[in-house]
């Protein structure tokens, strides 16, 4: 049988879930910069240069940067936006009392590109469903009983 959340916890999973889709979003972007810029860097022999002797934003060969290497920022910032993405994944995962296999398959979300968009998706669509009905079945106990005694 599986776990739900617990009643206590409903009021802080819609918080929860909007912290995890503007993660999710954040980190898929990245992850998909971070593809681009792996293929420049390792296809091309290029980085990103931010403010250097090329021009304000200019691809400059590996070798060549002198300024702001945008593609290290790129990797950094995917980085740290994983960290937030695992931890809004645990807090989710937590709170909803899933398996354990939910919280891998989510986290896969961040490592393995798009894949993040489609998860996210799924996710909140089902978490609002589970919500919704569990409002709806909370609301209708909670109700009086119609025509019970007159």
């Amino acid at each position: 049988m599986p776990l739900e959340p617990k009643s206590a916890d409903l009021p802080r999973i819609p918080g929860a879930l909007r912290l995890y889709q503007v993660a999710s979003i954040i980190t898929g972007v990245l992850l998909l910069l971070l593809c681009a810029e792996m293929v420049i860097k390792y296809g091309f022999h290029h980085e990103l240069e931010l403010g250097g002797p090329a021009g304000f934003l200019a691809f400059v060969p590996n070798d060549t940067v002198t300024a702001v290497n945008l593609s290290t920022g790129i990797l950094i910032a995917h980085g740290w936006f994983y960290v937030l993405y695992l931890f809004s994944d645990f807090r989710l995962w937590s709170l909803m009392r899933w398996p354990f296999s939910r919280f891998i398959l989510i986290a896969l979300g961040g490592v393995i590109p798009t894949l993040s968009f489609f998860v996210e998706a799924r996710i909140a669509r089902e978490v609002r469903a589970y919500l919704a009905a569990r409002e709806q079945t909370e609301s209708a106990a909670d109700a009086p009983a119609t025509g019970a005694l007159r």
